[in-house]
């Protein structure tokens, strides 16, 4: 189980620059992170073994023991197949026109440029003694959303981290099922 809650939280922190408002459209997506990079450290490969294990897992339990896993996530966030996680984004989410450096919205990005099917971004943000600052690409190709980010991290113990993602998202429908969607980042003072 402990195995599980580390990927997820791999995963989820591999979301780095979810790619809102580059035409996302509202509904299903299923995001995959396709390299994981931290100090230096390829994570790829181990996230992807461990993804695999945690399907296998899956396909093993009783729907009462798959259904208390599923529980474990957020409520915006379910299993996918292949390793991925599903989302469901708002219509709120869908208009941002700004990818998410964080969800708690304390983190914006200091620069963002549309070129056609093509998003970059620069940010760099401190709160509570630490910083983050880093770039990222987003490129859009009908209904696939590829990103990647780069980013450096330093605690407030001055503690250096630096991660590198490779993530795609893909449109699966405009149901959700039981997903809640994910709304905007609130916007910080």
């Amino acid at each position: 189980m402990s195995k599980f809650l580390t990927l997820c939280g791999l995963l989820l922190a591999g979301f780095t620059a979810l790619a809102a408002g580059m035409t996302l459209k509202p509904g299903l997506w299923e995001i995959k992170v396709v390299k994981q990079v931290m100090d230096g450290r390829d994570m790829s490969a181990q996230m992807a073994a461990a993804a695999a294990n945690m399907q296998q897992a899956m396909a093993n339990m009783t729907p009462e023991q798959r259904a208390k896993m599923q529980a474990m996530l957020p409520s915006t966030a379910g299993l996918g197949g292949n390793g991925g996680f599903r989302i469901c984004v708002s219509p709120e989410m869908a208009k941002r026109n700004t990818p998410v450096i964080d969800k708690d919205g304390r983190c914006q990005p200091a620069t963002v440029n549309h070129s056609g099917n093509v998003t970059t971004y620069e940010f760099s943000c401190s709160s509570n003694g630490s910083s983050r600052q880093g770039k990222g690409q987003v490129t859009t190709v009908g209904d696939v959303i590829t990103t990647v980010a780069d980013m450096t991290s330093t605690t407030a113990n001055g503690a250096t981290h630096v991660m590198h993602n490779e993530s795609e998202m893909h449109f699966l429908g405009a149901d959700c099922g039981d997903l809640k969607p994910i709304e905007p980042p609130k916007q910080q003072p």
